[in-house]
């Protein structure tokens, strides 16, 4: 720590990056010890715009042995995510990982083992669980409001062009990207979505590269089964144009709550054993950016509440608002869409 600040190093200073250097700015307890890409240019130009001070390195390795730094922010493809986090680990450093957490299971049980095993903590970036109506849900939900779970879905329909996919040789590949729609955009609307509704026992799904020229799904559906009963459904998609806004749909014996990008836009519940739902007044929230259409057009607040977060773990010793095995949950459950769509069968989740 320096003069009471955490220090924060980051590795891969491409699209997501600046985020974290921008948010870790905001945040009084933290500053940017050090950058690193094995692009040069890149890390000084993030430097250079965010951190002036920050030490520039090429090799992860080296930025992860600086004493200045305390916590590694993990911004890289996404199938390189599990050895940075082990190297960070085994020298004690925190980690807050950008999503996937990785992109096989194997990888992420041995994440979550060196963590456990330095005593250091894991945090993965889910930002639409930072959102007030997001936790608003949460706890109604975890209060029983809507009672008996009947429907949990979601929808979540982007927009990305070819060209997109053309912009980096790891995109739209299984072996860094780890998949498309779903592992890459949908994630997020799926960790929310789990996170209402608990964990899926069963998947029957379909996907393929409908639109674009890519290895992996631009276009997929899959019909859940919760463990609680419920029933549900996930539309994924890169190949909608223009995009829409992400929603979720939930619905139970007592209600219904419809959320859309960052805002609650119904809520309606009953009291009555048998009665008809009634339509509550919506206080309007302000929309946060979405990344529909574009991957840069993206809030600041939920990687600075992820910041916050994380340093008050640190400081508490508590856990992190989105904990190693919990952003888990997401990734095992695109594993078993992708696993069904190609056997063309019900897949059963093993937790």
């Amino acid at each position: 720590m320096k003069n009471g600040k955490f220090g924060f190093g980051i590795i891969g200073c491409g699209v997501i990056g600046p985020w974290h250097a921008r948010a870790i700015s905001a945040v009084e307890k933290s500053y940017t010890a050090a950058v690193c890409d094995i692009i040069p240019e890149r890390a000084n130009s993030l430097g250079d715009e965010y951190a002036k001070e920050a030490k520039r390195y090429e090799n992860y390795l080296d930025l992860i042995k600086d004493p200045a730094v305390d916590i590694v922010s993990i911004c890289t493809p996404s199938g390189l995510h599990s050895e940075m986090v082990i190297a960070a680990a085994n020298a004690g450093k925190h980690i807050l990982c950008e999503k996937p957490i990785d992109i096989q299971l194997d990888k992420i049980d041995r994440m979550l083992e060196a963590t456990m095993k330095n005593r250091v903590k894991i945090a993965g970036v889910f930002q639409r669980r930072t959102y007030q109506d997001s936790q608003k849900i949460k706890n109604a939900l975890d209060q029983g409001l809507l009672g008996k779970m009947v429907l949990g879905d979601a929808y979540l329909k982007y927009y990305r062009s070819q060209a997109y996919y053309q912009s980096a040789n790891w995109r739209g590949t299984w072996e860094l990207d780890g998949g498309g729609a779903l592992m890459n955009q949908g994630i997020h609307g799926i960790d929310l979505l789990l996170w209402f509704m608990g964990d899926v026992e069963m998947v029957y799904a379909k996907a393929g590269a409908l639109v674009r020229n890519i290895a992996v799904e631009d276009t997929a559906i899959a019909l859940l089964q919760y463990k609680n009963g419920a029933y549900g459904v996930i539309q994924g998609a890169t190949s909608v144009n223009p995009g829409e806004a992400t929603r979720l749909e939930l619905n139970g014996k007592y209600g219904t709550i419809i959320f859309e990008e960052s805002k609650i836009t119904r809520w309606a519940v009953t009291q009555e054993e048998d009665g008809l739902a009634n339509d509550q007044e919506i206080q309007p929230e302000k929309i946060d950016h979405s990344a529909i259409s574009d991957p840069k057009d993206i809030g600041l607040f939920g990687h600075i509440r992820h910041i916050e977060d994380l340093i008050q773990a640190i400081e508490t010793d508590g856990e992190p608002m989105v904990t190693g095995e919990s952003a888990r949950k997401s990734v095992e459950l695109i594993l078993a869409i992708y696993e069904s769509a190609r056997q063309g069968r019900e897949v059963y989740l093993s937790r």
